[in-house]
């Protein structure tokens, strides 16, 4: 298929506000097609599995505790320490009265429920929840529990409270009786709705508390240590074919050993499933990747039970023993490894093993004797050592086939979408025959538009694609049209393709690690991005096969890279030195040794670091600041050669020369020494985000001075270190953000057009579905609006809008709104 062209600008188009209006049938004869839309009869499509479309959930932005778990309390175990983060203790999350102390010692509840609260005479706590507090509904009841013991007999009053003291409720009384732990529970009726509400917990005399809880009564289908109703209901509204989880840079972070007396109890560690299962206060607590405390009440029965409900397929993701996200780590223990293999056996029959068995047993303890159906399993996530990661999963895959041969193993190809990592890995996976490949990447709007047909490449007998994590590099209406138009390729390629989320699921708007993020929430609000209005359009119209259709237009060629030199620093102090630009002849563009003793010309474009001229050399000298960039010298010239004299003098990574520098802040860089000096790359910059563009293992060694040179002509660059050649890339793909599939419902009878407009005009389309006879109307959907738009707490504007729309037939031609998606449901005769 021929993709379509971008007549304007794409990101550097005006914004214009549109009408959410209808767009009418044009008369064939009335004026000339932008676009064509053929559909050929003569060749049928590749069927649509179901599972095309999920959800990945990770534990990020407080998706999890203060999210999607509907526990209020926060920090309900004391167990929040500084290893969580900076500032963390026992009581954080509580304020307390009297003597309450946080204890850990031999009377605690369990060994991996290490702390408890020791009260002292009559003593009082109170807990703010997440965020501003505990959102409570008036008439609405919530179920309290605490675990508690007593020297002799104690009274614990607890009641709901506003956050100047006011009761939110009528007192509940729990009378503690005897010197052993037990559980109490009690309900309290909310006479109130706040969303600043607190918990308070008086005792009348001595007593130890833990798991100090507060559930509300209206969970998602109602279930006891289950999910905040909203937040499951807009997942559920997806209708997602899987749920990918529990991560991410959870899986395969930290530790890799047990919580345990024999390993300290480790409080950094990967996510390991058995830590998860099993009665609430007997799961283990965990330092989270992205800065927070995790306390696995969310953990994977709750996970499996939830795909259940939404009729999706569970895709859990294991740790391979080599870390990921920066931390770059293999783990060397045998015994280690074999355990973890084991594990991955007992997940299974965790979800499929008859009640009989060990783990099958535990499964029908925690509510559901029946199985899970689990069906697929993914190895590993994002791993960049790929001789390492590919040992392992040989491993894993093998235990697994042997004693499961029907579960399907995901194996992946690191971080992004090229590069050393990717090819290697995919090489791997092509040459050994796995099940399928997980890939993740994020990038800019332009990326998307440029590279519909990624797929059309692949190898249609090799393994199969899981596109486990993307997205665009902001939340406007502008990058979810992008992503639409990249998931119709998607579709046009679904039998190589078989499953595709975007990332992140969830965002606590009071505490984002990362964005963009599908949904976004508050104490007692949620709201779906733009994006997550594409994804829901998208996902609730899938179809069951494509229709093989062709599409002709313009497309947009490539621009060369011109605008500022730069040079920037990442958790790293540097010195530069004989910055210099030229033209291919040797011609002077800007030249600068620093030997006058100033920086005239440089400027901030970050406003971070600490620069200055010393000793003839310009030097960054903070060694915990990210992104520093100054930059110099606009070059309007499209061939040029811009070289310098570079040197790391401490810090954790090397340096960064940038060049390309706008005004709208988009950039290249040539990232040396990044990652913790374990790699180096290439990344453009868009905005406030960055994608690669290639990468290669790369380490700066401190105190050698590098001489780097940056080749440039037109939209081709080499990149020359001390003399040799490191790299080139050539950034000249054309963007077509006019984009199409047909996708066929034959359960409904149904053809489903859809067209995708990410540009600031409207696209007249002459649509020709090759003969088939169809009805003269169709149901259409449209999400349209300004490109800047976003989706926020006080304004939800990008919405889809339903008509039924006239003038259809076998050919017939329709005007698709300027910045816009189009779904046509067209009945079949």
């Amino acid at each position: 298929m021929r993709k379509i062209p971008y007549r304007l600008a794409g990101a550097a188009a005006v914004l214009v506000s549109l009408p959410l209006a209808v767009s009418p049938p044009v008369a064939a004869h009335a004026v000339e097609p932008d676009y064509t839309i053929t559909v050929d009869p003569s060749s049928t499509g590749a069927s649509i599995p179901k599972s095309m479309y999920g959800v990945f959930f990770e534990d990020i932005n407080y998706a999890a505790d203060g999210g999607l778990y509907a526990e209020l309390v926060r920090n309900r175990s004391f167990e929040f320490n500084t290893t969580d983060a900076s500032g963390y203790n026992g009581l954080t999350g509580w304020t307390a009265t009297g003597s309450a102390v946080v204890t850990n010692d031999d009377q605690r509840l369990n060994e991996r429920n290490r702390n408890y609260l020791r009260i002292t005479g009559a003593a009082g706590i109170t807990n703010a929840g997440y965020n501003t507090g505990l959102a409570v509904k008036k008439s609405d009841k919530y179920d309290f529990s605490v675990w508690a013991r007593a020297d002799a007999a104690t009274s614990l009053e607890v009641t709901l409270l506003t956050s100047s003291g006011a009761a939110l409720s009528a007192p509940l009384a729990v009378r503690v009786a005897g010197d052993t732990w037990k559980k109490y529970t009690g309900v309290l009726k909310a006479t109130a709705t706040s969303d600043v509400a607190r918990l308070s917990v008086k005792a009348s005399g001595s007593a130890r508390l833990d798991e100090v809880s507060l559930f509300p009564r209206d969970t998602y289908k109602g279930r006891a240590n289950g999910l905040r109703k909203d937040l499951a209901e807009k997942v559920a509204d997806l209708k997602p074919g899987f749920v990918r989880f529990p991560g991410g840079c959870l899986v395969n972070t930290g530790s890799m050993y047990s919580y345990d007396a024999a390993n300290n109890y480790p409080r950094a560690r990967s996510y390991q499933w058995k830590d998860t299962v099993g009665p609430v206060e007997t799961r283990a607590t965990n330092k989270n990747f992205w800065g927070y405390n995790q306390t696995y009440g969310l953990g994977y029965h709750e996970y499996f039970q939830f795909s259940e409900d939404i009729g999706a397929m569970p895709l859990p993701v294991l740790p391979a023993l080599v870390t990921g996200c920066g931390q770059n780590r293999a783990t060397v223990d045998e015994a280690l490894l074999q355990r973890h293999i084991q594990d991955a056996l007992d997940l299974v029959e965790y979800a499929n093993g008859p009640v009989t068995s060990t783990w099958g047993k535990l499964r029908a303890q925690s509510g559901h004797p029946k199985p899970f159906n689990l069906t697929t399993i993914a190895v590993g996530n994002e791993e960049n050592l790929p001789e390492e990661y590919w040992a392992n999963f040989l491993r894993f895959e093998s235990a697994i086939k042997a004693k499961y041969p029907n579960i399907t193993v995901v194996s992946n190809s690191g971080p992004d979408d090229q590069g050393g990592t990717f090819d290697n890995l995919w090489a791997k996976n092509r040459a050994h025959g796995s099940d399928m490949v997980d890939e993740h990447y994020y990038n800019s709007p332009a990326w998307f538009l440029q590279n519909n047909r990624r797929y059309d490449s692949y190898d249609r007998n090799g393994p199969k694609v899981f596109l486990g994590e993307y997205a665009s590099l902001d939340n406007k209406l502008y990058n979810s049209l992008a992503e639409a138009a990249y998931m119709t390729g998607l579709e046009r390629n679904a039998d190589v393709v078989k499953m595709a989320s975007y990332a992140p699921l969830l965002a606590n708007i009071d505490n984002v690690q990362w964005k963009p993020d599908m949904i976004w929430f508050d104490n007692d609000e949620s709201w779906g991005s733009t994006s997550y209005q594409v994804q829901k359009l998208f996902m609730n119209n899938v179809g069951d096969r494509v229709l093989p259709s062709s599409a002709t237009g313009d497309v947009l060629q490539p621009e060369p890279i011109t605008g500022a030199i730069g040079l920037s620093t990442w958790r790293t102090a540097a010195t530069y030195d004989d910055v210099k630009v030229t033209r291919p002849d040797g011609t002077v563009l800007y030249s600068d040794d620093f030997s006058d003793g100033n920086a005239d010309g440089w400027t901030s474009v970050t406003n971070r670091g600490n620069w200055a001229v010393t000793n003839g050399a310009y030097t960054q000298t903070t060694t915990d600041t990210e992104d520093t960039m100054v930059k110099a010298a606009t070059i309007g010239e499209t061939d040029y050669d811009y070289t310098l004299k570079a040197t790391k003098t401490a810090g954790a990574e090397g340096f960064l020369v940038a060049f390309g520098i706008k005004e709208t802040g988009r950039f290249y860089w040539w990232n040396l020494g990044g990652w913790n000096n374990t790699q180096g790359a290439v990344e453009k910059g868009i905005t406030s985000a960055k994608e690669q563009i290639l990468t290669k293992p790369n380490t700066v060694t401190t105190g050698k001075t590098y001489d780097l040179k940056i080749q440039v002509r037109g939209t081709k660059v080499t990149l020359i270190l001390d003399g040799v050649e490191w790299a080139s890339f050539d950034d000249n793909a054309v963007t077509e953000p006019f984009a199409q599939v047909v996708t066929e419902d034959t359960k409904r009878g149904e053809i489903i057009v859809k067209v995708v407009n990410a540009q600031d005009t409207p696209a007249v389309t002459k649509v020709d579905l090759g003969g088939r006879k169809v009805a003269r109307t169709a149901k259409q959907t449209v999400i349209t609006g300004d490109p800047g738009e976003l989706n926020t707490r006080s304004a939800e504007p990008i919405q889809p809008v339903t008509s039924t729309v006239h003038g259809i037939s076998s050919v017939f031609t329709r005007e698709f709104p300027a910045n816009s998606v189009t779904f046509l449901r067209i009945k079949t005769r």
